[in-house]
C-alpha cells in the first residue's frame, strides 16, 4: 500500500470536517503530484507543478496559521518551531523550481530532492503533529480547526513567498495582499 493510500485509510477513519482528515488528504494529494510529475511529459508535468505550488503553498500557510499553534500547546514548541523551520525551506525551494524550465535535467533533479523532504516533513506532522492533535483536542475543537484551515487557505497566496513562510505573524500581515496578487497572477497566466 502506497503513503497516499496508507493517509486516505487514515482521513477516512476520522471524523467528517476534522483538521487532522483534511491534512492527510492532502498529504496524498501532494504525493500523487509528486509522481505525476515524475512520469508525465514536459506539458502535463508543468500543469502538474502548478497544481502542486498552488496546493503545497496554501496548504502549508493554512498550517502555519492555524495548525502551529495548537501544535505548539499538544506536540511542543520544539517541535512546531522544527515543522515551522522545515516549511520557511520548503518554501524558498519551490521559489526555486518555479522560476525552472520543467524539461530540465536541475528542475527533475531539484523536485526529486523536494519530494523527499516534504516526505519527511509530512512525516514528522502525521507522526509528532497530529497524533498530539487527536489525542489532546477534543472533535469538536478539530471540526473547528478544519473549518478554520479551509477558510485560511481560501484566503492564502497560491505560491511560496519564503520572507514569511515559517512566520506565521509575517503570514498574517502579507498574506492577504499577497494572496490578492497570486490570484491575480494566476488568472492572467503568469
Amino acid at each position: 500500500m502506497s503513503s497516499a493510500e496508507t493517509e486516505r485509510e487514515a482521513a477516512a477513519m476520522l471524523p467528517n470536517g476534522d483538521v487532522v482528515a483534511l491534512l492527510l488528504e492532502q498529504h496524498a494529494q501532494i504525493r500523487g503530484l509528486f509522481a505525476e510529475i515524475a512520469v508525465t511529459d514536459a506539458e502535463a508535468r508543468k500543469r502538474a507543478f502548478d497544481e502542486l505550488r498552488a496546493l503545497l503553498a496554501v496548504h502549508e500557510a493554512a498550517e502555519e496559521l492555524i495548525v502551529r499553534p495548537v501544535a505548539e500547546k499538544t506536540a511542543g514548541p520544539g517541535e512546531a518551531d522544527a515543522r515551522n523551520e522545515e516549511e520557511k525551506e520548503a518554501s524558498r525551494v519551490l521559489k526555486q523550481l518555479e522560476g525552472m524550465d520543467v524539461t530540465s535535467p536541475e528542475f527533475l533533479r531539484t523536485i526529486a530532492e523536494f519530494e523527499q523532504a516534504v516526505s519527511a516533513h509530512a512525516a514528522h506532522e502525521e507522526q509528532e503533529e497530529f497524533p498530539a492533535i487527536v489525542a489532546q483536542c477534543t472533535v469538536m475543537q478539530r471540526r473547528t480547526m478544519g473549518d478554520r484551515l479551509r477558510k485560511a487557505e481560501h484566503l492564502a497566496p497560491t505560491h511560496p513567498h519564503p520572507t514569511a513562510a515559517g512566520n506565521p505573524t509575517a503570514l498574517k500581515m502579507t498574506g492577504p495582499f499577497a494572496s490578492m496578487m497570486d490570484k491575480a497572477r494566476d488568472a492572467i497566466g503568469r
